[in-house]
């Protein structure tokens, strides 16, 4: 029996069929997946038991380059020696909880903010693919946003309004939002991209709004009225109808679609409890 995914939300995510991702090499599967993806905008695939290399590869089977400029590259040292592999964790490089007064926690706290991966670099990510290692005992959920669907219930006015609008991206603009303060070599390694306020997906054709917590401006217009345009988009795009919200188990693999989903971190006592997650993301090369 082939690869089947069951619906977990009226307008996306599907949760796959048992299989081991880490023995997928024949390009039947590997298209069943791509197919889910997008179907779903966001598949979860149980008990998957990857290595950091199988996690990796897997990755670059089924959508090829990977994304290796990861943001926080910019603050501090991937501890995994390999910068495609993004360490989503509380941990430091001695493999101990950061406390919570470290610069690295109040960098990683932008986790929390609605964003879509890479889009502050050109070319943005595809595919997402976030694997757990360690689960706290509560807490630390990931929500999804579909921003397909999001699109679908705008009014036809606001859609002819924001079609082919621009808008520029920045990760040291979402974590200033916070407070984080950046040196200036710092900020200078983090320009930002600029991207389409609205997106095509090529193989389903359907569109989907292009926003995040990284979107600063909207490019030709007066800075106020761009940032309260991508905030009413936000706002609306979050809305309990268009959000799933994923409790995670070990062996998890989580894979989404940057292109038209929006993802953020709940809290969890960061402080007291280890939460140890790995995540790959593909380049969007078309």
């Amino acid at each position: 029996m082939g690869l089947t995914f069951k619906k977990l939300h009226p307008h996306f995510v599907g949760e796959a069929s048992p299989i081991e991702l880490r023995r997928v090499h024949d390009p039947e599967t590997l298209a069943a997946i791509r197919a889910g993806m997008d179907e779903y905008a966001v598949c979860v695939f149980r008990d998957q038991p990857f290595t950091d290399d199988e996690h990796l590869g897997f990755a670059q089977r089924l959508d090829g380059a990977l994304h290796t400029k990861l943001g926080s590259a910019a603050i501090q040292k991937n501890r995994f020696g390999n910068e495609a592999l993004g360490d989503i964790s509380n941990l430091g490089a001695d493999g101990e909880i950061l406390k919570s007064d470290d610069r690295r926690r109040a960098y990683s706290l932008g986790n929390r903010l609605w964003h879509t991966d890479a889009s502050f670099q050109d070319p943005p990510g595809r595919y997402s693919m976030l694997h757990a290692k360690v689960i706290p005992p509560a807490g630390a959920d990931t929500e999804y946003a579909d921003m397909r669907a999001a699109w679908d219930a705008l009014p036809a006015a606001t859609r002819a309004q924001i079609d082919g609008l621009r808008v520029h991206h920045s990760i040291a603009y979402s974590r200033q939002t916070l407070g984080f303060d950046f040196s200036k070599d710092e900020e200078e390694a983090l320009k930002g991209a600029i991207h389409p306020l609205v997106r095509t997906i090529p193989r389903s054709g359907r569109r989907t709004l292009y926003v995040a917590s990284h979107a600063s401006r909207i490019i030709d217009w007066p800075v106020p009225e761009g940032r309260l345009m991508l905030r009413d988009l936000m706002e609306h795009a979050t809305q309990r109808q268009f959000v799933y919200r994923h409790s995670w188990r070990v062996g998890d693999l989580v894979i989404w679609d940057n292109r038209c989903t929006m993802h953020r971190a709940t809290p969890f006592e960061d402080a007291r409890y280890r939460r140890e997650l790995r995540r790959v993301t593909t380049l969007d090369m078309l």
